[in-house]
């Protein structure tokens, strides 16, 4: 592997570490804390964020500051604030939603468009290096899934005070210090240009060309269908540890190892990505973005579905199923698209299309979806005075209601969006940023 590769291998090792310490646990803090039926707002919020945040950023990169330290501005301030959240928690008897929720809004304001930066920092890397972005990214892009499980496994296996971390507050220190190791080690990636010149319109000014995309109908469609998909990206982070940490509520599953380690059994998922990833150049070359934006959408329906099936004791093997599914459920849509989106895109506003691509899926698709999800569970789950066993009724049935989304929105993208082009993409040869899939 040449140097280059080895820094954004390393870089997205840290982005990932940085979400992977808390993003799935995070649900089992705050309902241990007292905080289960605020839950959703926590995850509402990544998604709020994300529907400003990176397209704001994104201008910032490509006009004024370069990306790799626009990157490295971000991390630090997400990264002190995520440690101040973890020490409102730690100095507090009785932690209250709202100061919490306030410190924990503005981290991940500032962490949710690191994850467009840091592509498009390596889109930007690859192609001064003469390296195709699509045969050469996702290689690269398996590093940032194991800093992601590496963080989960610590954050679920480390002990402090005779807990698991995935139950305590300490999650948020851990999270905020690999934030700010990465905001000191941005700095150190190549140079990003940013545009030269003054801009010859208001609108580009305000980095509103990457809104021409949608003149061309396919690839608006294409952006409404990645934020119907969006919707359900934030589900399973959500929700999905304490789905199975609530087991442990139950005689029958509560000594069992997965009731036990939820994190580390989520982190299964993580491990899938890290195979699925390598799979992207093949699929998209043999099936074009609208075969693998359907296998993804399938992939969606399977993980909730099997969800819905699973339990911790004999059921465990749906569990693990699901884990599986997740891999090609969110690789086959967030990084093909991702790709697909920087093929489309003149690299004078690239960062600023990455944005575009993340405000429509982890923006307004997934604020959509976490706050239905949120409303469908505290409907059959966060209910004052239900029983632990009606409560894992209402969690199958909540698993099912997203599972029939997801089909949905599946049948409806296989009949409206044609991409009959052949797929032009190669795991062979470069492309020039102009081409089109």
């Amino acid at each position: 592997m040449s140097a280059i590769k080895i820094k954004l291998a390393a870089m997205n090792f840290l982005e990932f570490a940085v979400w992977g310490a808390y993003l799935t646990s995070l649900g089992i803090y705050l309902a241990n804390a007292g905080l289960g039926d605020k839950i959703y707002w926590f995850y509402t919020i990544q998604g709020i964020v994300s529907i400003f945040m990176p397209a704001i950023i994104g201008i910032v990169a490509d006009r004024w500051i370069q990306a790799q330290r626009t990157l490295s501005i971000c991390h630090l301030i997400a990264g002190l604030t995520m440690i101040a959240a973890f020490y409102y928690c730690y100095s507090s008897e009785s932690v209250e939603f709202a100061p919490l929720f306030a410190l924990y809004t503005i981290s991940v304001a500032f962490f949710m468009p690191t994850i467009g930066l840091a592509n498009s920092v390596a889109y930007t890397s690859l192609s001064k290096a003469g390296l195709d972005t699509v045969k050469h990214f996702p290689p690269i892009r398996v590093f940032g899934t194991i800093g992601f499980i590496a963080s989960m496994l610590l954050t679920n296996f480390l002990i402090i005070d005779g807990v698991s971390m995935q139950t305590t507050y300490f999650q948020l220190l851990s999270s905020g210090i690999l934030s700010i190791i990465l905001a000191l080690y941005a700095l150190t990636m190549p140079n990003c240009p940013t545009a030269k010149g003054g801009s010859s319109s208001i609108s580009e000014a305000l980095g509103l060309k990457a809104f021409t995309l949608f003149k061309d109908k396919k690839m608006a469609i294409f952006f409404i269908f990645s934020m119907l998909l969006g919707v359900s990206l934030q589900i399973t982070n959500s929700y999905g540890s304490t789905f199975i940490s609530a087991f442990t509520q139950i005689a029958e599953y509560a000594d069992t190892w997965g009731a036990q380690n939820a994190t580390a059994l989520i982190s299964l998922s993580q491990m899938s990505e890290t195979l699925c990833i390598l799979l992207i150049p093949f699929c998209l070359k043999r099936f074009g973005i609208k075969g693998v934006m359907m296998i993804a959408m399938l992939g969606w329906v399977l993980r909730f579905g099997f969800f819905g099936l699973g339990n911790p004791g004999s059921g465990v093997w749906l569990f693990i199923m699901s884990m599986i599914v997740y891999g090609v459920a969110f690789d086959f849509f967030n990084i093909s698209g991702s790709l697909y989106v920087d093929k489309q895109t003149d690299p004078s506003m690239r960062s600023s299309a990455q944005g575009m691509f993340m405000l429509m899926t982890n923006g307004v698709g997934a604020t959509f979806g976490t706050l239905a999800a949120g409303a469908v569970v505290n409907n059959y789950v966060f209910r004052p005075g239900i029983e632990p066993m009606q409560a894992i009724e209402g969690w199958h049935i909540s698993w099912y209601i997203f599972a029939a989304y997801a089909l949905a929105v599946a049948v409806l993208f296989w009949l409206i969006f044609k991409d009959d082009e052949k797929p032009r993409i190669t795991v062979d040869t470069a492309i020039d940023d102009n081409n089109e899939l």
